[in-house]
């Protein structure tokens, strides 16, 4: 005989073999947007950041949670013209606190250069890394004769 017990959010259902080789008859419900315990993603509907969401991969928990969420909220919120340009201050002292906790908060592989404080400058192991520097060098502009520019010119 089949059955069901609910408890807390859980509901546990108990089937026989007989009624799960039956084909279903249940009938899907919408999703409740209000349903605390339904995922919800980052935003939720009321805009709010749902600091529960897996997506945050538990930064908004842990010694440097309450930093997180403070920079976190202050790039959600802004209305500058450069996103987040004033919470510069927020990241910095997030980031002041993940330095202090290195077995929680890894740094980037030391191969990475400026991320861990290294040189720019490649390695015998690594091949130079291009710039996309896009102010004209003197090879590559254009002459101010309006004349065609030479193979080196055009090459370079």
């Amino acid at each position: 005989m089949s059955y069901c017990k609910q408890e807390g959010k859980d509901r546990i259902i108990f089937v026989t073999k007989e009624d799960h080789e039956a084909p279903s008859n249940a009938e899907l419900i919408a999703d409740d947007p209000n349903d605390p315990y339904e995922d919800q993603g980052l935003i939720l509907p009321s805009g709010e950041i749902n600091w529960n969401c897996p997506c945050l991969g538990g930064m908004a928990s842990g010694p440097c949670g309450t930093q997180f969420k403070e920079a976190f909220s202050c790039f959600h919120h802004s209305s500058e013209e450069v996103k987040g340009s004033e919470c510069v201050d927020n990241f910095r002292a997030m980031q002041e606190c993940m330095q202090k906790y290195p077995e929680l908060y890894p740094q980037e592989d030391e191969n990475q250069g400026a991320a861990s404080g290294g040189s720019d400058a490649p390695t015998e192991d690594s091949a130079p890394t291009p710039t996309s520097d896009l102010t004209p060098t003197p090879e590559s502009a254009p002459s101010s004769d309006n004349t065609p520019p030479t193979d080196i010119q055009a090459h370079s």
